[in-house]
């Protein structure tokens, strides 16, 4: 295909992909919003996904559909075949709204996607802990609807469980390498940095959606998925890496959120970068600083000039 026709099909793919997304939303919750028993949570819970799940780049769900098509290599593919492809890419970006609901109120975050987090809005607070719950359940539900039948549903089911205990495990590298309260940069070394963002980000957000493409296509092969996982965490490490430096330094109002890794003592690119590059005196005054403690203030950003200045001066 060429390149026009590419770019019109992939125009044409996200907005049937936003489309589907309402559909999918009611399928999910309408059966039972006028269940006496439980349709008061299925009202809260249309809430919670339309508040966390939509709002994002949907970058990893439209890379399911890019990537099948590029498989299949022609642009009539099946009608099917095409919502199966889509509802796959909603069910990780449904996966990826699990885990951001989650990781916001661990990281005590103020806003995602250029709003609220869901867990600071009034009247949610720590029940955004069941919320997420729930969303992570839509994906398997969604999954039993649509592609039981098919002869990649379990691999995919298998795919998504495995995906998941990978970024939990890497989610608690993130956390008990800079456990609250704890100053020890020590831990924050180059090889820890890597193994948080393979665990944490790469597994779900890079090879999640191709090796969902692929399992689609038929490619069920060990080999050709390991080749496929290979280059894909190393994609998913420099995404995060770009991730880290627009936390410090990107605009709120760009990039839909305010950072606050510094602030809660993550180990970040930049401050790996900085203790490898810094002098035993700066070191000191990075282990000193008041936005190394983890000590949430006011308005995170309000010291972004002062922490360029100390790093990059």
């Amino acid at each position: 295909m060429g390149e026009p026709v590419v770019k019109k099909q992939k125009q044409e793919d996200s907005k049937e992909f936003d489309n589907l997304f309402t559909d999918l939303v009611n399928e999910l919750v309408e059966p039972d919003l006028d269940n006496k028993e439980i349709g008061d949570a299925m009202k809260r819970f249309k809430d919670v996904i339309e508040y966390n799940v939509p709002g994002g780049k949907r970058n990893r769900g439209l890379t399911v559909i890019s990537a099948y098509r590029s498989l299949v290599g022609k642009t009539d593919i099946d009608a099917e075949d095409v919502k199966c492809a889509m509802v796959l890419g909603w069910c990780v970006e449904w996966l990826q709204a699990f885990f951001l609901v989650a990781d916001d109120i661990m990281d005590q975050s103020v806003t995602r996607r250029g709003q609220a987090c869901w867990y600071r809005k009034e009247g949610v607070g720590h029940d955004a802990i069941n919320d997420s719950f729930y969303i992570e359940a839509c994906i398997y539900r969604m999954l039993k609807k649509v592609i039981r039948k098919k002869s990649y549903y379990v691999d995919v089911m298998e795919l998504f469980h495995e995906t998941t205990y990978q970024t939990i495990v890497g989610q608690s590298l993130d956390l008990i390498t800079a456990p609250e309260g704890s100053r020890d940069l020590t831990r924050f070394t180059e090889i820890r940095y890597n193994a948080i963002v393979k665990w944490k980000t790469a597994f779900y957000s890079f090879y999640l959606p191709v090796a969902l493409a692929m399992y689609m296509y038929g490619i069920d092969e060990p080999e050709t998925h390991a080749s496929a996982k290979q280059i894909l965490l190393e994609m998913g490490r420099f995404f995060q890496i770009q991730d880290d430096f627009l936390d410090c330094y990107g605009d709120p109002a760009v990039t839909g959120k305010i950072g606050t890794d510094i602030e809660d003592n993550k180990c970040s690119w930049l401050v790996v970068q900085a203790l490898e590059k810094a002098t035993p005196e700066q070191k000191q005054i990075i282990e000193v600083s008041s936005w190394i403690t983890g000590v949430r203030k006011g308005n995170p950003r309000t010291e972004t000039n002062y922490r360029g200045e100390l790093w990059y001066k």
